[in-house]
C-alpha cells in the first residue's frame, strides 16, 4: 500500500512539472494551464508560435523553415536567413536559431554589428565617415586604433613639464624639464653632420688634385726621359769597321776615322795604328 501511495505521489509531481517545463522534443517549452487548455509562454528554440492556447503544448509552436531562423522565442514568424552577397564575404551557416554570419572582404569592415554592410576600413589617423569613407584626423585630434574615431588632444600638462605635440596618429604627451629640456639637440646634431659632409667632400676634392699633379708630374719625367734617350742615340755616330786593305787611299781614310774616337782598345792595337800611319807618311811623300 505504501509503495502504491509512492508512485501516485511522484507521478503527480512529475505531471505537475510538466505543466510548467515541456520537453524538448515539444513545439512549446514552457506552458501554463488555462482551463481545459494550456498556454504557450516560450517555444523551443528553433519554433515559431502557431497560436498562444491550445489543448497540446506541442501543437502550440512548430519548427522554422528551412532557410528560416528565429530568436525570440514568442514570435508568431521566422526571419529568412541573411545571403552574403557584393563584398560581403561567407564566414558560418545559418540554422534555425541563429542567422548566416558574413564578413567583409580585406580592406573592408562592417558597417553595423549584424554585418549587414562593408564599408572602407579607416587606420591609423583616420577616421570614418557618414559617408562610408575615411577621412584624416582632423587637426588637434588623433586616432591610434583601426576604424576608430578620431579624439582631441591632451592639452594639459603639470607644473615643471612640457607639452610635445601631437599629430595625427600619437596624442600630445607630457614631459619633464630637466629630462627633455628642448629638441635643439636635435638640430644641432643635424649640424655637425652638415659639417662632417663638407669636411669629407673638401678633403677628398684635396686629395683628388694631389693625385692628379702626382701623375701629370710623373709622366712629364717619363716623356723627358725618353726624349733624352732618344737624341742621345741620334747624337752619337755608329763605329765603321771596315775590312784591312793595302790602297794608300783607304788606309790613310782608315786612320782618320780612327783618330776621332778615344783610346779604348788595347795596347797592341795602339801600336798598330801607329805603324799604320807612319806607312801612309811614306806614301805620300
Amino acid at each position: 500500500m505504501a509503495v502504491i501511495l509512492w508512485v501516485m505521489g511522484l507521478s503527480m509531481l512529475m505531471q505537475s512539472c510538466l505543466c510548467s517545463v515541456g520537453q524538448p522534443d515539444r513545439g512549446c517549452l514552457i506552458w501554463t494551464p488555462k482551463g481545459d487548455d494550456v498556454c504557450c509562454e516560450e517555444c523551443s528554440p528553433g519554433h515559431r508560435l502557431v497560436r498562444k492556447c491550445g489543448p497540446s503544448p506541442k501543437d502550440l509552436c512548430t519548427p522554422c523553415e528551412h532557410g528560416k531562423f528565429t530568436v525570440d522565442p514568442q514570435s508568431y514568424r521566422c526571419s529568412s536567413c541573411t545571403q552574403c552577397v557584393g563584398a560581403q564575404v561567407f564566414l558560418q551557416e545559418c540554422t534555425a536559431t541563429s542567422d548566416t554570419k558574413c564578413g567583409c572582404k580585406e580592406g573592408l569592415t562592417c558597417g553595423d554589428t549584424r554585418c549587414s554592410f562593408c564599408v572602407m576600413k579607416c587606420g591609423k589617423g583616420q577616421e570614418p565617415t557618414k559617408d562610408r569613407s575615411c577621412r584624416p584626423c582632423p587637426d588637434g585630434t588623433f586616432n591610434d586604433q583601426i576604424h576608430q574615431r578620431c579624439k582631441p588632444w591632451n592639452t594639459k600638462c603639470p607644473d615643471q613639464q612640457i607639452m610635445v605635440k601631437g599629430n595625427a596618429f600619437t596624442d600630445s604627451t607630457c614631459h619633464n624639464v630637466s629630462v627633455y629640456p628642448s629638441h635643439n639637440p636635435k638640430k644641432t646634431d643635424e649640424t655637425e653632420k652638415a659639417w662632417v659632409l663638407g669636411i669629407s667632400v673638401i678633403i677628398s676634392a684635396i686629395l683628388t688634385v694631389i693625385i692628379i699633379i702626382i701623375l701629370t708630374t710623373v709622366a712629364r719625367k717619363n716623356l723627358q726621359k725618353s726624349k733624352e734617350t732618344e737624341y742621345g742615340n741620334k747624337k752619337t755616330p755608329p763605329l765603321i769597321i771596315r775590312p784591312p786593305t793595302d790602297e794608300p787611299t783607304t788606309l790613310m781614310t782608315t786612320a782618320i776615322e780612327c783618330s776621332f774616337h778615344e783610346a779604348q782598345q788595347e795596347q797592341g792595337s795602339s801600336s798598330e795604328s801607329l805603324d799604320s800611319k807612319d806607312s801612309s807618311d811614306q806614301l805620300l811623300a
